[in-house]
């Protein structure tokens, strides 16, 4: 198995991160330090974050990560078996979303938003391959807060590649990368500080 470290490689966001099957492009900082710690401080405190909940081997979870759902209108989402209805958007939302629009080129009509309290919570392998979204739709990541360590891994190869997401950062997944490669955030002991990710998709109602 093949691995590959990115975390201080030259930011260049037309490069794809990923040698084969999928595309991710990281941006870097598209937010100054003022912006992203305003932002951080708001989401923080105003998105109506509730703990998530899954239904694993028949069993429902209750995890200590909490999570937020937002779009163009109450949508409702399913994963994990469980299913939110979003809420319409706040304006600090919609301005984030404006930006991550003109630095993509993409557009997104929903937001799913993970409050990580400290570095004990993470997110194990998968892939955002929902029945919901938009088939190799993009998926824009934006991180706040603590800088993060986040890991690709190929389905078939299991070679995996790994690089920080910093505070006031966009990266985007688009293409076959949900098909073909599956995502985590791993959990370490030498952050003990909070992270907010907001994941830009697109929901197509059937």
């Amino acid at each position: 198995m093949c691995q590959t470290n990115l975390f201080n490689f030259k930011v260049n966001s037309e490069e794809n991160l990923l040698p084969r099957d999928g595309t991710v492009n990281y941006f870097g900082k598209v937010f100054s330090e003022e912006e992203a710690d305003r932002y951080f401080e708001i989401l923080l405190n105003t998105i109506d974050w509730k703990n998530d909940e899954a239904i694993i081997f028949g069993k429902k979870i209750i995890t200590k990560r909490k999570v937020a759902w937002y779009g163009d209108t109450e949508f409702e989402y399913t994963y994990s078996k469980i299913t939110k209805k979003a809420s319409l958007w706040t304006p600090e939302l919609s301005a984030l979303k404006r930006t991550v629009e003109e630095k993509s080129g993409e557009t997104f009509n929903s937001c799913l938003l993970n409050l990580y309290h400290s570095g004990e919570e993470g997110m194990a392998w998968h892939s955002d391959a929902e029945k919901d979204l938009k088939k190799n739709g993009a998926i824009a990541s934006v991180s706040f807060g603590a800088e993060r360590k986040f890991a690709f891994k190929h389905k078939q190869t299991k070679e995996t590649i790994s690089l920080n997401l910093e505070h006031g950062s966009l990266l985007i997944m688009k293409g076959t990368t949900q098909t073909h490669w599956l995502h985590r955030l791993p959990p370490t002991t030498k952050v003990n500080t909070p992270r907010v990710n907001l994941t830009f998709r697109t929901i197509v109602k059937k």
